[in-house]
């Protein structure tokens, strides 16, 4: 079973050792995943991905010393292409997970999320998917809208989007919604493989990493407003 050849290699950062363990139960009863490491604070983790190959890391944001927020740019930085980052906070209103996200985690998830739902996040980012649901994309708008200028006093200059093709836009909008890459094939009469083309070169054209810095990027320019 564990000679699996696509299993996916997933590193575990809390530090609260029963979080750990419980996370470790789940992620190592799948027959499509197993735990290479753990850590228990930020430097810990920065030091696990250069030692320990790894696609994902499931990593807590409130810690000791350095914390997820830190650890994940740091990690980020140094190793742009790997591994996706999913930070386990206690609220979704967390401003430690919004600036995780800023700093490129792929999404965020609850810590009293159930199995099934922290089983389906790791699959999510390790395919080059955001693990946000609607909900908490909708919240994670309303706190970078807060903090910008209201309509017509947005950003001055170049339009980010004037690379983007008239399809890539619409698709651009519903990722902006917090829609998968089947809501989307759905509304726009696509298939799924198509939306995922159209996703990731949308990506490329605005040198954004993964959707959650899409959505970012589309209300802070004013592209989405909420409840738009």
């Amino acid at each position: 079973m564990n000679g699996h050849h696509s299993q996916i290699k997933v590193a575990l950062v809390d530090d609260q050792e029963l979080v750990r363990t419980g996370l470790a139960m789940v992620v190592d009863s799948q027959d499509d995943m197993r735990v290479v490491g753990q850590a228990d604070d930020g430097a810990g983790a920065i030091d696990l991905v250069a030692t320990t190959p790894c696609d994902v890391v499931l990593m807590d944001v409130r810690m000791p010393g350095v914390d997820g927020v830190t650890a994940t740019r740091r990690i980020l930085g140094r190793h742009p292409d790997r591994p996706r980052i999913v930070v386990l906070t206690t609220y979704d209103l967390d401003d430690y997970a919004y600036a995780a996200l800023k700093a490129g985690a792929g999404g965020f998830l609850l810590k009293d999320a159930p199995a099934t739902e922290v089983l389906a996040a790791v699959r999510a980012v390790h395919d080059g998917d955001a693990v946000l649901a609607p909900s908490t994309t909708r919240r994670l708008v309303e706190r970078v809208v807060a903090d910008l200028p209201g309509p017509g006093t947005g950003r001055r200059g170049p339009d980010p989007f004037a690379r983007l093709t008239e399809r890539e836009r619409e698709v651009l909008l519903e990722v902006a919604t917090g829609a998968s890459n089947a809501e989307i094939a759905q509304r726009l009469f696509l298939s799924e493989a198509t939306v995922k083309t159209h996703v990731g070169r949308l990506l490329t054209k605005l040198g954004l990493r993964d959707r959650v810095q899409a959505v970012v990027l589309a209300y802070e320019s004013g592209l989405v407003r909420p409840g738009v």
